[in-house]
């Protein structure tokens, strides 16, 4: 998000999403892997708005009035408590020069392309986002490597450190046996 030559977009806020008008904006956008067509109108995600209005790519407005970051994040957070996991996520993947979209099912939030394949081949990563100190039920995460592993994806789990760092875990099945040897009345293993 460094290049000068990058245009401005320009949008108004729609719920947590925003609209862009400009036909040359969203074909750049899209061009780009940003952005969807929804409803005849093309839409920036809540994390690509926050990811453009970070790095002062983006003027957006909410009842003719600009929107800050910290205005339109909390915006995002009234609609999904994840927002702000979802956009460090969502930069730190950009910046590394991947292209991004929503997670579609399985608990992903994100769908990730290698460098340069967006567009020709379908993504090869799904990324799960997780905010450090943050509980998650394993067995339903394990269900969903499941299914993202019989369709030839590889899952990422994305971890927020307290800091705002984001470290990323290759994720591979993992099978967990329940153990009937040895089990006493509570339920406690003695060997």
């Amino acid at each position: 998000m460094s290049s000068e030559s990058e245009p401005t977009i320009e949008g108004v806020l729609v719920d947590d999403h925003t609209v862009v008008s400009n036909k040359e904006i969203q074909n750049y956008l899209e061009q780009r892997g940003y952005g969807e067509v929804r409803h005849g109108k093309f839409l920036l995600k809540p994390f690509e708005s926050l990811y453009f209005l970070f790095y002062n790519k983006l003027e957006i407005t909410k009842a003719k009035k600009k929107m800050t970051f910290d205005q339109l994040l909390q915006v995002c957070s009234e609609f999904d408590e994840n927002a702000l996991t979802k956009f460090l996520i969502y930069r730190d993947l950009r910046v590394r020069g991947y292209a991004v979209k929503d997670g579609f099912g399985f608990g992903s939030d994100f769908r990730v392309y290698e460098r340069g394949q967006f567009g020709e081949k379908g993504a090869k990563y799904l990324v799960f986002g997780l905010a450090e100190g943050k509980q998650e039920k394993v067995g339903q995460l394990q269900k969903n490597i499941e299914e993202i592993t019989k369709m030839g994806k590889e899952p990422i789990l994305a971890v927020i450190e307290r800091r705002g760092e984001v470290i990323y875990y290759k994720i591979s099945q993992v099978k967990f046996v329940e153990n009937t040897k040895n089990l006493d009345a509570s339920g406690f293993v003695f060997s």
